[in-house]
């Protein structure tokens, strides 16, 4: 009898114990959640995070500068960067690298009017031309540019401070650079507007990684991290197959962001995940790192396996 009431208490202890705790890891947004987290949110509300034992608290930056630097400084497991911020970072000293890839190819453009004087890139000679950040949009203007037998020295550069739609559509500028094709164009159409873009990986500049985790240089080999994106391929699968029931997923979970522009945002971002977030293309950030070396951005080209890693 007494054998059996221990078996029996052993039984409701193991039935009342909780399942193993998953572990916690913290990833850092490049910016506030939007339609280019689709795989992140879709992971999180789906159940894969949990699936591979992952608790993932994503974190919203209040000033998107700093989720390298704090990922760096130990304050966080993985960030959400972008290649060229990547190259010019390692260039600094900040021990940082790639992990993964989220967006695969550039959202970065050159947006003019449709109804507008630029029909060309050529077009451009003599115009004004909006910009947010100075940097590395100069070296993709010039680039883009210099594909037509132009310099920055024949078009007007004016500071317009993140309003780049608004400073189009009132004329300010003839074009902006650094506009977002997923967004941008959507948000110039909303207004009653049609907006044409042309393309840096179409016009003299290499094709680069949008958006790409990155974490401490010394800690690419932690066991949570290949868990990580193997969860982000399976919620990409997901987004690609039922891209519908994703959305839904994703406004149930940020009601606030159940809009026209979002909307349409989520379905023009759909084909530029990365399909094996884990995979990395060393040649297309050799090529990278050698542009912006020749545009004066970075002093040398490192070895890539310095600053980027396949996780297996």
């Amino acid at each position: 009898m007494l054998r059996k009431f221990a078996i029996s208490l052993a039984m409701v202890i193991a039935m009342a114990a909780p399942a193993n705790a998953a572990d916690k890891l913290t990833l850092l947004l490049d910016w506030f959640t939007n339609p280019d987290h689709a795989p992140i949110i879709v992971a999180k509300a789906n159940g894969y995070f949990a699936e591979v034992g992952l608790d993932v608290e994503l974190i919203e930056p209040a000033d998107p500068s700093l989720p390298p630097k704090l990922v760096a400084a130990g304050e966080g497991d993985i960030a959400i960067s972008y290649q060229q911020t990547l190259h010019a970072q390692v260039d600094e000293g900040l021990p940082v690298a790639r992990i993964g890839t989220l967006v695969a190819t550039p959202l970065n453009s050159l947006i003019v009017l449709e109804d507008g004087p630029i029909e060309t890139l050529a077009d451009l000679k003599g115009k004004k031309i909006g910009f947010s950040v100075s940097g590395f949009e100069d070296a993709m203007l010039n680039a883009m540019l210099k594909s037509q037998g132009l310099t920055v020295e024949d078009v007007e550069l004016i500071n317009v401070n993140f309003a780049l739609s608004p400073a189009l559509l009132s004329g300010q500028v003839d074009a902006v650079i650094g506009g977002y094709r997923n967004f941008e164009l959507t948000q110039i159409e909303l207004e009653g507007k049609k907006g044409k873009a042309f393309y840096p990986e179409e016009n003299g500049v290499p094709v680069f990684d949008e958006l790409i985790f990155i974490a401490h240089r010394e800690k690419t080999g932690d066991d949570r991290f290949p868990r990580f994106l193997e969860a982000i391929e399976a919620a990409t699968i997901f987004l690609t197959n039922h891209p519908q029931k994703a959305w839904e997923a994703f406004i149930e979970a940020y009601p606030s962001l159940d809009d026209e522009l979002n909307r349409r945002a989520w379905f023009d971002t759909l084909p530029r995940f990365a399909k094996r977030p884990a995979a990395l293309d060393r040649g297309r950030y050799q090529r990278f790192a050698e542009f912006l070396k020749e545009s004066g951005l970075i002093a040398e080209v490192p070895p890539v396996e310095t600053y980027a890693v396949e996780i297996r």
